[in-house]
């Protein structure tokens, strides 16, 4: 056995000058160090030495422009694809063409070919804060910002990197050489480096410049935002949220004191405190689950309505289940309709017995103006008046309401629990990552340590072939596919109280995860390892001297120049083909034919099926930020890969574009709040860049070298400051001037402003529709032969003893009849067209802030309370300065909201407690109607001119309704005299 296993063939001489010894390079050919044993390897020593370059089946040199051109051809064969089937298939490719109103259509797109392009080319950001939103405008900014940041830096690497390494290692290249080592550093030894600190001061300048000038045009974007009418006519945008209120201090009273300790309005707002719900959003969720099986259930039993199967479906009840059996089997069909008539009554029975008494430790406050919602914010934004935590209210529908109860203890608690859980999945993933690379990547490394399946492999060559070829990456694509999701649970369970939390903490995590596994891990895993081998097998020196013979900055840095910057470079250029793959939506294709052809889905999936897609922004936002980092760090040992990042942003910038004006939507706006984050990942990036630059000039050059790079640790840090100083509260708070928000007290309120005092803020699922088993129109006459029971949309609910609680009035016309046992869906009319506005579908297509901004407010109610001279988004289009028709609100319902410690505390009461408790039907006129979002018609109601006159039915007997003969899509605007002018709440007045 040879002395040292690890030699070196580079070294430096008296005189600087660069010495390449005779001997192979281990760093550099696995293959030929192996041949240097003169023993036979046992299990053992082969175990070791796929260990100590695990992904070298990946990162083969010779293959990469077989890769790229692979690459490049399947990339342009998507996109080709896809331009021949958008004009044939808008419901997959351009869905929100079909849905959006006028307000939120998008410019068209022809038939052609490459019709799509010019329309996407020619969108400017001003058109796409109205059409999108704010969050997919920011979305498309980082892109070009990134875009742009890599443009600069590929010309760096280009004219500086480049051609300082091959200059300055000219005298040691070989005609074996292969092109990427003669790009890296490999080769630079002593003041050629410096070429790497001037580089990295670049870097750090164009970065910075890049995130100063977006920075700027974010903030004002925001500013935009605050002013639009969207923010200013919601009402979350006028209130805060309290959390953390101590139990002698639940009530509307008590939230009046805590606010008033940071309150430098002197303008008391209305306090609205919640009460419990106990188990009702669980039962719902039940209810929705046991729905959904039913609907499954019927959609296989009734999928060829006159040849129903001999046997009704069976199904092994739950071991709660005490009722009798056959076979241990139950009728499914009559379990689950027993089980959902139970679930109704229960949460009927719940909804109607709240305990006003039962007061939850959360609550709001809302003003008439947002300057003075917001200015009480921000003085609270360091402080904890009487033990409460207050904080911007969000929007109604961004809120996990089953995380607002928790105390501070059970969220540190729960914190803790979900830190460890995320450090623990990062961990495991790291040995499976590099079994996967090692074993399953390249069987023939499984086969070397177990002899049976070598000699399996041996026989069924083609099998193991094709499993070799699909199974890792297979698992691998799995695995990054869940891991958004089980982030997402795991922030449920840490306590986040909003969805766009939830989203920035997973953001956080995915960062985390994949730089700890994907680029630390694998970048060092070899280089790290063979280390770890050379000072095991120095047998012959000393521990100490082992370790200095094995020269850690030297082994780290030729391995990554030599092997795993190609490798990095290879796998960026195959991210074009991802970005073709999301655009050409073969998933969304092939899944929709597969579940048509083999499976029996239901009317409920259809429907679902033909709604936008939610964007996945946590994720996009995720890969960007690592490729980001990835083409950072390896910025200057293979400067090639900031080429090849920027021609992968130029191409994603166009089709991410094209993907968020006509396939997906935004499931939850945030205001572009994800901002802060994005930017603080990208700093990261650099720092963890000049660290890895300080290891290759610390390796190869002087420790002068290091210290010019440390400025640049305090350059970007300093940066973040100013960017906190500069920017950071002006994007979170529409004003912190409080004399501008107590300029705002002074002005005269309007007397939709007084009238807020009816609004009330409060769970969701107090007015929540239950939903309906939706059934095949053809198969209408059976099911009432094999199903029965009552289950219709909503049992007869009234208002629960608690006043204080009110409940959205049941809505017809739009939503099924309450007395129907099920709902016939015809096949035309599976389609999302049709159900835009139905409550049960509400989670489905896009956050539509005017129509739940209102945090479920009493109907009968002013929503919100726009400033003068703006257009409130709750009129019923924006072009119409005629007032919604009021709904019908008692006085007595107006008064009994009121909480008697109130009534003589805050002035804005004294004209609603006045009122005749007496007189209960008399109508005051509060209420405004929600307006129309993206994906609302107003035309809706027209249903309602038809509603009582019966079952109407075609000569063959299919149900219908008036919305067969409405063609879905954009409307036109109310004007006075036409038929919308008129129409409300199901006829003429």
């Amino acid at each position: 056995m040879a002395k040292r296993v690890m030699d070196y063939s580079l070294s430096l001489a008296a005189d600087d000058e660069l010495v390449i010894e005779e001997k192979a390079n281990p760093y550099i050919d696995d293959a030929i160090m192996a041949g240097l044993y003169t023993r036979q390897e046992d299990t053992g020593d082969t175990f070791l030495r796929l260990f100590a370059n695990p992904f070298q089946g990946q990162i083969q040199i010779n293959a990469f422009w077989a890769s790229l051109a692979l690459s490049l051809a399947l990339s342009a064969a998507l996109t080709l694809l896809f331009s021949l089937l958008r004009p044939r298939h808008n419901l997959v490719y351009a869905p929100r063409t079909k849905y959006a109103d006028s307000t939120h259509s998008l410019p068209p797109m022809s038939s052609g070919l490459f019709g799509w392009i010019k329309p996407v080319w020619n969108a400017k950001e001003e058109l796409l804060v109205e059409k999108l939103g704010l969050d997919a405008v920011v979305f498309l900014r980082f892109t070009r910002m990134l875009r742009n940041i890599f443009i600069v830096l590929g010309v760096l690497g280009l004219g500086i990197m480049i051609p300082v390494n091959v200059t300055t290692g000219v005298s040691a290249i070989r005609d074996k050489s292969n092109v990427f080592a003669i790009m890296t550093p490999l080769y630079t030894f002593g003041s050629g480096l410096w070429a790497q600190v001037v580089v990295a001061y670049a870097i750090n300048i164009v970065v910075v410049y890049f995130l100063w000038h977006n920075y700027r045009r974010v903030y004002a974007l925001r500013r935009q935002w605050f002013n639009s009418s969207n923010y200013q006519g919601s009402l979350s945008s006028r209130s805060v949220m309290i959390r953390h209120i101590p139990p002698k201090m639940r009530g509307e009273e008590g939230i009046l004191r805590i606010t008033d300790e940071v309150n430098p309005t002197g303008q008391l707002p209305i306090p609205i405190a919640l009460r419990n719900v106990k188990d009702i959003p669980e039962l719902i969720e039940r209810h929705e689950e046991d729905v959904r099986k039913l609907e499954s259930i019927l959609a296989k039993y009734l999928k060829y309505p006159d040849r129903l199967p001999a046997r009704r479906p069976m199904m092994k009840p739950p071991r709660s289940y005490k009722g009798p059996t056959t076979g241990g089997k139950v009728d499914a069909i009559d379990y689950y309709r027993r089980h959902i008539e139970i679930l109704e009554q229960n949460i009927n029975g719940m909804r109607q017995n709240i305990d006003s008494k039962d007061v939850m430790p959360y609550g709001f406050a809302s003003w008439d103006h947002i300057a003075q919602a917001h200015a009480v914010a921000y003085n609270a934004r360091k402080k904890s008046p009487k033990g409460a935590k207050i904080r911007l209210a969000p929007r109604p529908n961004d809120i996990i309401w089953k995380n607002m109860p928790l105390s501070k203890g059970q969220l540190r608690r729960k914190s803790f629990r979900n830190g460890i859980w995320v450090t623990l999945l990062t961990i495991a993933w790291t040995p499976l990552n590099a079994g996967l690379a090692v074993f399953l990547s390249n069987l023939s490394n499984l086969g070397a340590l177990w002899p049976s399946f070598q000699r399996e492999l041996q026989r069924n060559k083609t099998f193991w072939s094709i499993v070799q070829g699909i199974a890792a990456p297979a698992i691998t694509s799995t695995v990054y596919l869940l891991l958004p999701v089980i982030f997402r649970r795991l922030q449920i369970r840490a306590g986040d109280v909003t969805k766009t939390a939830r989203e920035r903490h997973v953001l956080r995590n995915l960062f985390n995860f994949f730089i700890v596994n994907n680029l630390l891990i694998f970048s060092l895993f070899s280089a790290l390892w063979q280390y770890i081998t050379a000072v095991i097998n120095d047998s012959n020196s000393g521990v100490w001297e082992a370790l200095q013979h094995g020269d850690f900055f030297l082994t780290v840095t030729t391995q990554l120049c030599q092997s795993i910057s190609a490798f990095w470079v290879n796998w960026i250029l195959q991210r074009n083909l991802g970005a073709c793959v999301d655009i050409a939506q073969l998933w969304t294709l092939f899944y929709q034919w597969f579940a048509k052809t083999f499976l029996a889905p239901t009317p409920r999936q259809y429907i679902e099926w033909t709604a936008p897609a939610s964007f996945e922004y946590a994720a996009y936002y995720n890969y960007f930020l690592f490729y980001t980092a990835v083409s950072l760090c390896f910025s200057t040992l293979q400067p090639i890969i900031l080429v090849c990042t920027a021609f992968y942003f130029v191409i994603d910038s166009v089709l991410k574009k094209y993907l968020l004006m006509y396939v997906f939507v935004t499931k939850t706006e945030s205001g572009g709040h994800i901002w802060r984050t994005l930017i603080n990942r990208i700093i990261f990036s650099c720092i963890l860049a000049d660290i890895i630059i300080g290891v290759t000039v610390t390796a190869r050059g002087e420790w002068m070298m290091v210290y010019a790079l440390v400025p640049l640790l305090f350059f970007m840090l300093g940066f973040k400051w100013y960017c906190v100083r500069t920017f950071d509260a002006g994007m979170d708070y529409y004003s912190r001037d409080l004399n501008h928000a107590n300029e705002s007290v002074n002005s005269e309120p309007s007397a939709k402003s007084v009238n807020r005092a009816a609004a009330k803020f409060h769970h969701p699922v107090l007015d929540k529709r239950l939903m309906t088993p939706m059934v095949p129109a053809k198969a209408r006459h059976i099911v009432s032969q094999i199903y029965a029971g009552r289950l219709s949309s909503e049992v007869d609910m009234d208002q629960p003893a608690f006043s204080e609680i009110p409940m959205q009035p049941l809505k017809q016309g739009a939503e099924p009849p309450q007395n129907q046992q099920f709902e016939a869906v015809p096949e035309g009319q599976q389609d999302y067209a049709f159900y835009k506005n139905r409550s049960d579908f509400g989670n489905v297509g896009a956050d539509r802030l005017s129509r739940y901004d209102m945090i479920t407010s009493r109907p009968g109610t002013p929503a919100s309370f726009g400033t003068k001279g703006i257009q409130s988004p709750y009129n019923t289009t924006p072009y119409t300065s005629r007032p919604a028709s009021p709904a019908n609100v008692t006085r007595k319902e107006v008064a009994s909201g009121t909480h008697p410690a109130l009534r003589t505390q805050h002035s804005r009461y004294s004209s609603l407690t006045q009122l005749d408790d007496n007189n209960d039907d008399a109508d005051i006129s509060l209420s405004m109607h929600p307006s129309h979002g993206p994906y609302t018609d107003p035309n809706d109601d027209r249903a309602n001119l038809l509603h009582g006159v019966g079952d109407i039915r075609s000569p063959n007997g299919e149900f219908m309704d008036m919305d067969r003969w409405r063609t879905p899509g954009p409307t036109q605007s109310e004007q006075p005299g036409s038929y919308d002018y008129f129409r409300r709440h199901g006829g003429l007045r």
